[in-house]
């Protein structure tokens, strides 16, 4: 088979009647329905059109506006045990990240589809979602407040005003306003776009800054940074964020030019020629490294190079080399795809869910579905069949 063949037996091996679950292993935290990983199977599986592979995108947005919260919140995860079902909506902290994933996963499930039915029997969940985005702003300044452990990177120590979870709600009102033009969505869409600009990079721009102080301190970077709070900046690179601010285009044209020669510098000097999920890396000493060791409910997985504090992820390489393709970087981007097939062969395809950056060694579950939709993403991506953005 080829490596591609192999990703689509993964996601077809996992696409269960309440939608695709996060790992093909026999372990009960991972033969759940996660929204998060869901979706990004999803989101695979629509790229590759195979109509298993549709319907369980299908299954998973239903079992998760099923579970939707009476406030707004998507779940975490969903498990299901016989005809029972138990829902969590976050582990140490609540997630935020799932509602803007819920809502991008509709949109584009009906883009690629053509299922309107579907989107309009959803339109009410995905606007309690609208919601309590909104509500999570706190002090309605346009960009979400996020608790530390509150989006995909759960035992890491960003908190605040994350990056990430911005592009995100970006990427979700974006997706939406393509099939309602909603006058109030389009505000919001224009100004968490001008307050993303304006806050996490550093720029001649005099206008929009949420926190002054904090800002004369940012010193400049070729990447957009990592979060903001009160306390300040938190300036890391961050990977997942780099990659959907290429796919979303954030900032003028000298700003992706920056971003990604960083990006492809830090890449080409590791030995995976991957990214690392977040960089630098955190070591024992550094102001954050009792941040880092104290955030973990079970055991610590966040050694340095290793899951989030600069480990390599598969998944979040499909994305930078989606990223890199929008940008007519098709080159860079076959380069990305070529590596992320390396590590999902490891152990005659075990497809493990990341990489430490330095050894080279696994980490994780293995047979991890995300790992396969990565490769699926950037492949169809690469054919110019692509998502709605």
């Amino acid at each position: 088979m080829t490596p591609y063949q192999h990703a689509i037996q993964l996601l077809k091996k996992v696409a269960t009647p309440q939608g695709f679950l996060a790992s093909a292993n026999d372990i009960a935290n991972y033969k759940r329905v996660w929204a998060r990983d869901g979706v990004i199977c999803g989101l695979a599986g629509i790229l590759d059109g195979d109509k298993t592979l549709v319907a369980a995108m299908k299954n998973t947005l239903r079992t998760l506006a099923d579970h939707q919260h009476e406030n707004g919140m998507i779940p975490s995860n969903v498990y299901f045990e016989g005809e029972k079902s138990s829902v969590s909506y976050g582990g140490l902290a609540g997630r935020v990240d799932t509602v803007a994933w819920f809502i991008i996963g509709v949109c584009q499930y009906t883009y690629k589809t053509g299922d309107t039915a579907f989107f309009k029997q959803l339109q009410p969940h995905i606007h309690k979602g609208f919601q309590i985005q909104q509500s999570w702003e706190y002090n309605a300044g346009d960009l979400m407040y996020v608790p530390r452990s509150g989006n995909w990177a759960d035992e890491y120590p960003t908190q605040g005003f994350i990056l990430y979870d911005q592009l995100l709600r970006l990427w979700a009102l974006r997706s939406y306003l393509h099939f309602d033009d909603d006058v109030t969505l389009r505000k919001k869409e224009k100004a968490i776009t001008e307050k993303i600009v304006a806050n996490y990079k550093k720029s001649t721009s005099k206008e929009n800054r949420y926190h002054p102080n904090a800002y004369k301190e940012l010193k400049e970077t070729p990447y957009w940074v990592a979060s903001l709070e009160p306390a300040g900046y938190q300036t890391q690179f961050d990977a997942f964020a780099t990659s959907l601010a290429l796919l979303l285009n954030i900032g003028e044209s000298q700003d992706h030019k920056e971003l990604i020669n960083y990006t492809e510098t830090l890449r080409l000097s590791l030995d995976l020629q991957l990214v690392p999920a977040f960089w630098p890396v955190i070591q024992e000493g550094d102001d954050d490294w009792k941040w880092l060791t104290n955030n973990c409910k079970y055991e610590f997985r966040n050694y340095p190079y290793e899951f989030h504090n600069g480990g390599t992820w598969q998944m979040v390489n499909g994305f930078y080399g989606m990223g890199l393709a929008i940008h007519k970087e098709e080159e860079k981007a076959r380069q990305v795809h070529a590596q992320i097939e390396k590590l999902n062969q490891v152990e005659d395809w075990r497809f493990y869910e990341n990489f430490n950056s330095k050894t080279g060694a696994p980490n994780g579950v293995p047979f991890c579905t995300w790992s396969a939709a990565g490769s699926v993403l950037l492949e169809q991506t690469l054919t110019n069949n692509k998502l709605l953005v």
